[in-house]
């Protein structure tokens, strides 16, 4: 209710009597949303702030402000010297204004995600500046039409069936919640009527509260029996709800999100750490191709004359085995087959370990930052942890607005540009130095990356797999084998002034595989 006039007509004012006489020594703005008057008085500095990001849209009036040294604009500067000379509300809508000495008035349109602040020059019907230029409308709004007659009688209430919303458009969601808690959309025409006194009786006598409902916190001029605060002065009350709701909801709601970011990510290691043991422990327990090689090799005699298929016995089990050759083929060839899977296997093994140390390591990590992000309490520290954990930037937003699309393959994580532009805010924003960058070579695709964060050995299986994304995400998506580059990310950079997408590259090396793109049973797209 703190956009509503049954608000507002309290705010006003109060806002004359703190700021009559003020005079503006400053109007700048450090967002494009939002825009802060410094003014002062007899009573020292005080500060209007207004936030008007929808659909955060807040006011507060702070006695301190720090400004920034960067980022900062001033804006306004026919008001600097100008002195408030008094607050007033305008009939029935969602608006005040500070009239000034120089006859201009300063409005404030508090119309959800079309709000905004004007300046009228004396009685002007339309205002000379503007803080939200996109909102057209406001260029041709004449502020007196600001100013709403309502009738608020019994034959009117009559003539409208009780509709409350069109009887009184100014209630809002929580006097309407509180009439339909009564009953009022099924009640006759004259309980109706009690109701709407009764609720009219209460926004004339209010107790400006703060509650939360559905996980936000609202500002209440009704009876609230789980209120967190309570206070007799609007000003305080828009204060502490600016704190509540925008400051400290935003910074829970961006810690909670990497939070959960973070234990996402640490319920995926410690999963893959579980699949990949398990699956270490089955090939270490398995026998090793090379037996079967041995038994074979020691029974060729068995193959001749062209057959095919043989019972031989396992002198390493001491069982009975059966082995059956493919057409044309040599006994002798089937065991050198196996001696190779033999020595790959051995090769598999040591990748997996050395795997499911570094997940190992990034588990650690991942509960070491879960234990700092935990302990932290306001803003400050915050963006001083994110500013130490910069590799973090893509938790800390959702899939959607990132530059790029997410596969996850045998423990690694693979980013594929979107577009020309994502490529290079991928490359800018998100990519260490030490990731491993790929792109088709000679034709236009998207940027892909390795990451390499814990990571301290590559697979070939792995690098493969993102080359054949590369080459799908490219213009040899349709051709049978493609070259792919590949190279440290360290060594590619931006050009100043090149085209979107285009950079330089250094000690790259090339990779042929066939373009292959996303597939559910190796890759899970975010």
């Amino acid at each position: 209710m703190h956009l509503n006039y049954h608000f507002l007509k309290y705010l006003a004012p109060a806002l004359d009597v703190t700021f009559a006489g003020n005079r503006i020594t400053a109007c700048f703005s450090q967002s494009k949303d939002e825009l802060i008057f410094e003014t002062e008085g007899e009573n020292g500095i005080r500060f209007i702030r207004a936030h008007l990001l929808p659909p955060q849209v807040y006011l507060s009036f702070p006695l301190q402000f720090q400004r920034a040294k960067r980022n900062s604009i001033d804006l306004f500067p026919e008001l600097i010297g100008d002195s408030i000379q008094g607050c007033a509300v305008f009939s029935f809508e969602r608006a005040f204004y500070f009239q000034l000495e120089s006859g201009k008035k300063l409005v404030f349109k508090l119309h959800g995600n079309r709000s905004n602040v004007l300046l009228y020059q004396n009685n002007a019907e339309a205002p000379s500046l503007l803080f939200r230029n996109e909102i057209k409308e406001d260029k041709t709004l004449d502020w007196q039409s600001l100013n709403l007659a309502l009738d608020l009688g019994r034959d009117r209430f009559e003539d409208l069936s009780g509709n409350a919303s069109q009887f009184l458009p100014t209630l809002g969601m929580i006097p309407r919640a509180w009439l339909k808690e009564r009953g009022y959309p099924e009640a006759d025409l004259e309980q109706k009527w009690s109701l709407m006194q009764d609720l009219l009786d209460i926004l004339d006598t209010p107790l400006f509260s703060l509650v939360e409902k559905e996980g936000d916190i609202h500002l209440s001029l009704l009876p609230e029996s789980n209120a967190l605060k309570t206070f007799d002065d609007p000003i305080q009350a828009v204060n502490e709800l600016f704190y509540q709701a925008l400051v400290k909801g935003n910074f829970e709601k961006e810690k909670n999100q990497l939070l959960k970011s973070y234990q996402d990510q640490l319920k995926k290691t410690e999963a893959y750490i579980l699949k990949s043991s398990q699956k270490l422990q089955e090939l270490r327990n398995a026998a090793p191709p090379s037996q079967l090689a041995d038994v074979i090799m020691a029974n060729l005699h068995e193959f001749q004359g062209g057959i095919k298929e043989a019972e031989l016995m396992d002198f390493y089990t001491g069982k009975p085995i059966k082995v059956t050759l493919k057409p044309n083929q040599k006994p002798q060839e089937l065991a050198e087959s196996l001696y190779r899977k033999s020595k790959n296997r051995q090769i598999e093994l040591d990748q997996i370990d050395k795997t499911i140390q570094s997940k190992e390591k990034l588990r650690l990590e991942l509960e070491d930052k879960l234990k700092q992000l935990s302990g932290l309490s306001d803003f400050r520290g915050l963006k001083s942890y994110q500013k130490n954990h910069k590799e973090d930037k893509a938790l800390n937003k959702e899939v959607t607005g990132l530059p790029f699309k997410v596969f996850e393959f045998e423990g690694f994580t693979i980013w594929v540009g979107k577009s020309a532009k994502d490529n290079d805010e991928m490359l800018r924003g998100f990519v260490h130095k030490d990731d491993i960058w790929l792109h088709a070579r000679q034709v236009p695709g998207s940027h892909v990356v390795i990451r390499m964060k814990g990571m301290t050995t590559l697979p070939n299986a792995v690098l493969e797999r993102a080359a054949g994304l590369a080459a799908f995400y490219s213009k040899l998506k349709t051709e049978s084998l493609a070259p792919v580059i590949y190279t440290a990310a360290k060594f590619v950079r931006k050009v100043k002034g090149s085209a979107p997408g285009s950079v330089m590259v250094d000690r790259e090396k090339v990779v042929m595989v066939p373009p292959v793109g996303p597939d559910e049973e190796t890759a899970s797209k975010k």
